[in-house]
């Protein structure tokens, strides 16, 4: 079953965010990961809303390979250049399809 990781990000130094895209794009694309999109302006039709600038979803053909992915060696040296870059909420799913 595919897997979803979806990312509400506020950016807190925009050269280091697209720094950080760039790499990790690149990176989850071996694991199979696919852009299903990304998009600003976000607004709540229902419920609490954290604020955030963006969101971005990215699909992978399992959990077993987001999860590869994210606990890979190079992923993680990736992570104080995220945190350096934004404030993530992150949250991934897998899909019952």
């Amino acid at each position: 079953m595919s897997a979803l990781f979806i990312s509400r990000v506020t950016i807190k130094d925009q050269a280091k965010f697209q720094e950080y895209l760039r790499l990790s794009k690149e990176l989850a694309s071996k694991y199979g990961a696919k852009l299903l999109g990304s998009g600003n302006t976000p607004r709540a039709l229902s419920g609490s809303h954290a604020p955030h600038q963006l969101a971005v979803v990215v699909s992978f053909p399992s959990m077993d390979e987001l999860d590869r992915w994210h606990d890979s060696e190079d992923y993680q040296a990736l992570i104080p250049l995220r945190q350096d870059a934004s404030d993530q909420e992150i949250t991934v799913y897998q899909m019952a399809n």
